[in-house]
């Protein structure tokens, strides 16, 4: 099985670090976020990787050739912004040999056991859905009374998408040239009984998309939080 890393985003939100290469050579840990997520993939047994890429890909593809990686890789290359929709649509060629695929965003630092998802009958995906984390504290009260504080709690009945889907390649069929996998496609899929998922609880998840949470998962590594 191959994976497909979703790395054609400009991001903005990590300037002026994004400002000379793309979010996948940013260094977290001491290595690119692709390092970390090579090392992830291969653990899983998972060797053959398609990068859909667009902003500073030729820094990426330089990176790739000169870690010794390059058979290992393929690039599908936007000329233009297509959504995360249409860039997969766009690498439907790299994958016709494929009955299924691993998807993931570019900027995701995990160690979550994807080898656990499974796409049964007629599913199409099958998403790796973590723990909602609120990014603020939330305060429990009692009648106009705040009674405590909890730091960035856990809300454990909320799952949000992790950003690492097994898909079949009979989702190329679903996708427009230009538009959003996530706010198009797979809410249909939901309502068509076409997607299931797998939750992770104890596994480590963070997107890079700011530089604060760059700076947590730097330190994480360092510390040992995160292991893969």
């Amino acid at each position: 099985m191959k994976a497909v890393i979703l790395d054609g985003g400009f991001g903005k939100r990590l300037g002026p670090l994004t400002e000379d290469m793309p979010k996948a050579l940013i260094e977290v840990g001491g290595k690119p976020v692709i390092h970390w997520q090579i090392k992830w993939l291969s653990a899983l047994g998972i060797n053959e990787f398609v990068v859909l890429a667009g902003y500073k890909a030729d820094k990426l593809i330089n990176y790739i050739k000169s870690a010794g990686y390059s058979d290992k890789f393929k690039f599908s290359i936007e000329d233009e912004p297509l959504g995360t929709a249409g860039a997969l649509k766009r690498a439907s060629n790299l994958l016709q040999d494929q009955e299924r695929f691993l998807l993931i965003y570019g900027d995701n630092i995990t160690n979550v056991n994807a080898n656990l998802l499974h796409l049964d009958g007629n599913e199409i995906c099958c998403l790796a859905l973590m723990p909602y984390r609120s990014h603020a504290g939330v305060a429990k009260i009692g009648g106009s009374k705040i009674i405590s504080f909890e730091e960035k709690p856990t809300i454990s009945d909320h799952w949000i998408n992790g950003g690492v889907i097994l898909a079949s390649t009979r989702l190329f069929e679903l996708l427009p040239v230009k538009g959003s996998l996530e706010t198009e496609v797979l809410p249909r899929l939901a309502g068509e009984g076409k997607l299931s998922c797998v939750t992770f609880s104890d596994s480590y998840l963070k997107g890079i998309d700011t530089l604060k949470r760059l700076e947590e998962v730097d330190a994480d590594i360092r510390s040992g939080t995160f292991k893969i």
